[in-house]
């Protein structure tokens, strides 16, 4: 399948390392110039030759997304480097370790702030262009727990509102030949991520989880979900206006009652 990506320009934020790192590495396989964000410069580095380094046309910004400005900042950046882009993935998210139901509500904006207004942001960023060029994709990496109680509260709330983002946007963008869709990742193990930790300190926890959430009876890998991405961001997606597409082994209960 040709998915029209050669010479295409784009961004992963969250880009140096799990799900993030896997789209990078496999846009840039296709011929596209990637940009990635991180605040870890130095797993970034490790990112960037991995999918050929600057020489080929790729570029990486530090920076923590979550400071007022910073968005903005980086996509300058961003441009000078690399120009104006085709494709957007918005890819960072976390629970920020707010687990409390009753947290206070400096607790909830941070979660806001991480989960859905980073990503406006940086698509606004972007959009002026795409929307004189005619076309682009926004691909943005949500989670099921938008869709069902899988979760914390604030996350599950915050990540339901991105999706439903999603979804109103891309009505919005319909004619203009940008598509906007969403993937939702089942749980996934990465390398610095919270599933790795688990399986360290609370490994007894882990393999309760797989067995009574996981039909598979595993985690998934970042190169299960990236495919999925790359897909979305191609010539081929032009259809996909505001899809929601999970990829989570069968894990998510959303038509059944528990």
């Amino acid at each position: 399948m040709d998915l029209g990506l050669i010479g295409k320009k784009a961004l992963v934020t969250g880009g140096a390392s799990g799900i993030g790192r896997a789209i990078a590495l496999d846009l840039a396989k296709e011929g596209v110039k990637v940009a990635i964000t991180s605040r870890r410069p130095e797993i970034m580095e490790q990112t960037l030759t991995e999918m050929g380094g600057r020489e080929a046309g790729h570029c990486a910004v530090t920076g923590d997304a979550t400071v007022e400005g910073e968005p903005g900042r980086m996509a300058s950046e961003i441009r000078k480097q690399l120009g104006d882009l085709d494709i957007v993935v918005n890819n960072v998210g976390d629970t920020l370790g707010v687990t409390d139901p009753y947290c206070p509500i400096s607790d909830w904006r941070r979660v806001f702030r991480l989960n859905l207004e980073v990503h406006v942001e940086t698509n606004n960023e972007f959009l002026p262009h795409m929307l004189k060029q005619e076309w682009g994709r926004i691909v943005n990496i949500s989670a099921g727990a938008s869709l069902e109680n899988s979760g914390p509260v604030p996350y599950c709330s915050i990540k339901a509102a991105y999706t439903a983002y999603t979804r109103s946007m891309a009505r919005v963008l319909a004619p203009t030949g940008v598509v906007m869709s969403t993937v939702l990742p089942g749980v996934v193990l990465t390398e610095h991520g919270h599933w790795a930790d688990v399986l360290k300190t609370r490994p007894e926890h882990a393999e309760k989880y797989l067995a009574d959430r996981c039909p598979m009876g595993r985690f998934g890998r970042p190169d299960e979900i990236s495919p999925m991405v790359l897909l979305l961001c191609s010539e081929q997606a032009s259809f996909c206006v505001g899809s929601i597409v999970p990829v989570e082994g069968g894990q998510a209960r959303h038509f059944f009652k528990t």
